[in-house]
C-alpha cells in the first residue's frame, strides 16, 4: 500500500502543478484545429447567387463566380466575377487576405474601365450593396484574431464550441464576434458581429454543408441579417470544384480586367 502511494505521489504532484488551460488558450486551440482541418485543398472554384432583401422583403438577385487560391504561409487569394444582372456584369473583386497585415483588395468597374483599390480603413463598408462588409469577404486566418472559449452548447441539434474572437486589425468594423463552431466539422454554424459600440449589428447563419475530397466541408447557404436596418443578404453556393490548376497569375491585378 505504501509502495503504491509512493508511485502515485509524483503523478499527483505533477497534475497539481500543471497549469489549467485558460479560456484564451482553449479558444486559440479550437481555432487552430479548425484551420488545420481546412488546410491543403489548393484551389477551388464555385458559383454563387446573392439575394439582397430590403426591410420590406423585396428582393434583387446577383449571380457571380468565385475562384480561390490557398497561399502557404499567408491568407488566401480570391477573385469574384459578377455575371448578372446586366448593370453589374463584368464587375470583378480581387482580394489578397493577409494573416498579420491589412488585406489588399481591388474592385474593377467596367463602366469606368478602371481598377479601384479598396482603402484599408474602409473594409467595414458594404460589399456591392449587400449586408456583407468587405472584411467579411476574406479568408478568416487564425492570426487575425485573439480568442476566448465561452462554453459548449447545442445549436439546432449540433454540438458546438462557442468562442469569442476579437479582431486585431485596428480599423475593423467589429469589436468582437461570437462563433458557434460545429464540434464534428469544425465549421461555423452561426456568427454574431458586434459593432464599434459593442452592440449586436449582424448575425450570420450557415448551413447545407457538404464534404469534398473526403475532408473539406463547405456550406451551400449563408444568410447575413442586419439588425440595425432590417436588411438581409443570402449567399447560395453551388458547383464547388477543387484543384483545378489555378495559379498566382490568375489572381494578379490584370486578371480583374480580363475576367470573363
Amino acid at each position: 500500500m505504501n509502495r503504491l502511494l509512493l508511485l502515485l505521489l509524483p503523478l499527483w504532484l505533477f497534475s497539481a502543478a500543471a497549469p489549467a488551460e485558460t479560456p484564451e488558450e482553449k479558444g486559440l486551440a479550437i481555432a487552430q484545429e479548425a484551420d488545420r482541418r481546412d488546410t491543403g485543398w489548393g484551389d477551388q472554384t464555385a458559383d454563387m447567387r446573392m439575394i439582397l432583401r430590403n426591410r420590406q422583403g423585396q428582393e434583387s438577385i446577383r449571380e457571380m463566380r468565385i475562384r480561390t487560391l490557398e497561399v502557404e504561409g499567408d491568407g488566401d487569394k480570391s477573385l469574384i466575377i459578377f455575371d448578372r444582372p446586366r448593370d453589374v456584369k463584368g464587375t470583378a473583386f480581387l482580394s489578397y487576405t493577409h494573416a498579420v497585415k491589412p488585406d489588399d483588395q481591388w474592385l474593377y468597374l467596367p463602366a469606368l474601365k478602371r481598377v479601384k483599390r479598396i482603402s484599408s480603413r474602409n473594409k467595414s463598408g458594404p460589399f456591392m450593396g449587400s449586408e456583407f462588409a468587405y472584411e467579411d469577404m476574406t479568408s478568416q486566418e487564425v492570426e487575425k484574431y485573439d480568442y476566448k472559449f465561452l462554453r459548449e452548447e447545442t445549436l439546432d441539434g449540433h454540438k458546438t464550441f462557442v468562442i469569442e474572437r476579437y479582431p486585431r486589425y485596428p480599423h475593423s468594423g467589429y469589436t468582437r464576434q461570437i462563433v458557434w463552431l460545429d464540434q464534428e466539422m469544425y465549421q461555423p454554424l452561426k456568427v454574431e458581429f458586434y459593432d464599434r459600440r459593442n452592440t449586436l449589428l449582424k448575425t450570420l447563419t450557415l448551413g447545407g454543408y457538404q464534404q469534398y475530397l473526403d475532408r473539406y466541408w463547405r456550406a451551400s447557404r449563408m444568410e447575413m441579417v442586419n439588425h440595425k436596418n432590417g436588411k438581409s443578404t443570402v449567399l447560395e453556393w453551388s458547383n464547388y470544384r477543387f484543384r483545378t490548376g489555378l495559379s498566382d497569375r490568375d489572381f494578379d491585378k490584370n486578371s480583374l480586367k480580363r475576367a470573363r
